[in-house]
């Protein structure tokens, strides 16, 4: 039986204001708690992020009304294999040793027309959004806070390539076209005592930073370095921000992404909302001259961001991406 584990202190998991550096501020002091996060458990709050409450409430708003409808109206809106745009039902991810998650999800990203050059070469997660007739508010409170967490999303990766002592726009020189994909996230309320079917079974996320917009019921659990479980609780007008496993190419495993889970213990219905900011495509992922010697060379091969984002969707999930 999985025991509910304790909340994460302020040092575990720390939150950092952007605030000050947003409004045209030195970053220096929130380089440092950055870099001192990612040391520890990968995970921090983002607080003074400049995203508009009511965007964020609008978007909780428009998902929970879109969750209510009949299931039998959703599935209309099946998640398409090309493009990854959709509803997708429950049972479709599962990771190994566990039931399939309990959840279900509407999934939306980088709109691209038909017309596109990588949409018409067929190039995975490529291609327009589609949005459900049945529920017309959604696409405007989804778009919204897609194009807020894509801006915050970039923000971010300014601060970690300070922190990984570049220069600031160093990430930013492959966020062309960046495969940023946001998903809705509706959890059931499950079995208390469930060790295999959980809302989301202990993973890692794949790319470089997820910004993820959580309700007051919680849920979402991390493993420390040392192997104990804790919460990242609901603190308002926050977003909860996790590395992703491309940073550990990077920075050789000096900075590496965490297990993480969610169990919805409260029986109540649970919302998330989650962006998963991963670069261009072709990015060249591959460990900087500064975390690599002659006694610590580089543990991983070079890889593109987007054939290692396809390899690890096709690991978890019953169809193609």
């Amino acid at each position: 039986m999985l025991q509910a584990p304790r909340s994460a202190s302020p040092s575990e998991v720390p939150t950092l204001d952007l605030s000050s550096w947003l409004a045209g501020g030195t970053p220096d002091a929130l380089v440092e708690q950055l870099r001192a996060a990612c040391l520890g458990t990968g995970f921090f709050y983002v607080a003074g992020h400049g995203v508009p409450e009511q965007v964020v409430a609008d978007v909780f708003d428009a998902t929970r009304r879109y969750f209510a409808l009949p299931e039998a109206i959703r599935l209309g809106d099946k998640i398409d294999e090309r493009f990854r745009r959709g509803f997708m039902p429950y049972g479709i991810n599962q990771h190994p040793g566990y039931d399939p998650d309990l959840k279900e999800s509407y999934e939306f990203g980088m709109d691209l027309p038909l017309t596109d050059p990588d949409v018409v070469a067929g190039r995975p997660l490529h291609g327009p959004n589609r949005w459900p007739e049945c529920a017309p508010w959604l696409r405007p409170a989804a778009e919204a806070y897609f194009n807020h967490t894509l801006r915050l999303g970039k923000d971010l990766l300014r601060l970690l390539a300070l922190a990984l002592e570049q220069e600031e726009g160093f990430f930013l020189q492959w966020c062309k076209k960046p495969m940023v994909q946001s998903r809705l996230f509706h959890y059931p309320p499950q079995v208390p005592d469930a060790e295999k079917a959980l809302g989301v079974a202990p993973h890692t996320d794949y790319g470089m930073v997820t910004i993820l917009a959580q309700d007051p019921i919680g849920g979402l659990e991390l493993m420390k370095r040392d192997g104990e479980w804790i919460s990242a609780p609901y603190i308002d007008g926050t977003f909860v921000i996790n590395l992703g496993d491309m940073v550990k190419v990077w920075t050789n495993d000096r900075f590496t992404s965490n297990l993480h889970r969610v169990v919805n213990r409260t029986g109540q219905e649970r919302y998330s909302i989650p962006t998963f900011f991963n670069l261009d495509y072709d990015a060249p992922v591959h460990c900087l001259p500064n975390f690599q010697s002659e006694v610590n060379p580089p543990k991983y091969p070079p890889i593109k961001s987007g054939d290692y984002l396809v390899k690890r969707f096709r690991e978890v999930q019953k169809y193609k991406a």
